[in-house]
């Protein structure tokens, strides 16, 4: 039997070390976040006196109690939600019994140098009592920009590899220097982790820190592509080959002020024909709330024209 190798085993060692350090660096930022029944959430202090976590796992809006890393509680107050980006931005309190204050906030790194094999860890904070958690991976797909199904614009797709565990999200993201890529979550991909970069992260605090919402513009209906028939292609020259049918309207939402009905079907908004629900995200993105837009539909074997007023996208917990 082969002898172990001792430069193998060194390097090995160094690693395991160095992994070690990441950790430690990283979740001296990481707080829990007691904002919800039963399990705790992760956190991080992004900027002194401020934790981010996530919207979808951030319960209540009052009575929040944040654990740091060395232990020390402190309450916190909501500043705002956005679902779109799937964040929360709580202020700490100015301090604890003892008057202390949090100030360890995060250390960043650069997203958009992340690349596809670069190892990365994800470290949270959901039982204070035993320490920070972490787990190691790599990153497996690393894109372009890219549209959360709420309306979120986030600056990269990043999807690690590592186990996002329960109480994980909210947690940060780190590089193996300990410095911190983003913010993860389960709640933007039908349950799968995803990174939120931390400059998307950063725009998001200024607006809630100065707003308490991101405002964004929606229509207030459900939609579902279909086939056009042929003979109503040809009639109205449509070049497209789907529309999209409504299938819900709130009610007093932008749609049913306008006068859109159940069953019609959207053929453009403004310039931008619409195949697709995506293709409604991509018109409206852009557009402030109260902008109008007009909205080709397809109604009775007639086409007509509308115009909606913008209105807004309300922000609510899942």
């Amino acid at each position: 039997m082969e002898a172990d190798n001792p430069e193998t085993n060194n390097s090995l060692a160094a690693l395991s070390e160095q992994m070690a350090e990441a950790v430690e660096r990283a979740s001296s930022s990481i707080v829990a976040v007691d904002a919800r029944p039963r399990v705790r959430t992760s956190g991080v202090i992004w900027r002194p006196g401020v934790v981010v976590s996530t919207n979808h796992t951030v319960r209540r809006d009052e009575d929040i109690i944040i654990t740091q890393h060395d232990g020390r509680e402190l309450k916190a107050t909501l500043a705002g939600r956005d679902a779109g980006t799937d964040l929360v931005v709580m202020r700490l309190e100015e301090g604890d019994s003892t008057g202390a204050v949090a100030q360890t906030p995060a250390q960043f790194a650069n997203a958009a140098a992340l690349k596809v094999g670069n190892l990365v860890l994800a470290v949270g904070r959901a039982y204070p009592e035993r320490g920070p958690s972490a787990s190691l991976g790599i990153i497996s797909v690393a894109g372009d920009g890219w549209r959360t199904w709420r309306g979120g614009e986030i600056d990269r797709l990043i999807r690690p590899d590592v186990s996002i565990f329960i109480g994980f999200s909210g947690g940060a993201l780190a590089d193996v220097e300990g410095q911190i890529v983003g913010i993860n979550t389960s709640g933007l991909a039908r349950g799968a982790g995803v990174t939120i970069p931390a400059s998307t992260v950063d725009r998001t605090v200024d607006r809630l820190l100065a707003q308490g919402r991101v405002a964004r513009p929606y229509l207030g209906v459900g939609m579902h592509p279909i086939a056009l028939p042929e003979k109503l292609r040809e009639k109205f020259s449509l070049a497209q080959g789907c529309g999209l049918m409504m299938l819900s309207v709130e009610p007093d939402a932008p749609a049913d002020k306008a006068g859109i009905h159940l069953g019609d079907i959207l053929l453009a908004l403004g310039d931008m024909h619409v195949v697709a629900t995506d293709d409604v995200q991509a018109a409206l993105a852009g557009k402030e709330v109260g902008n109008s837009v007009k909205a080709k539909i397809l109604r009775g074997g007639e086409v007509n024209e509308v115009e909606i007023i913008l209105g807004e996208r309300q922000t609510r917990r899942r």
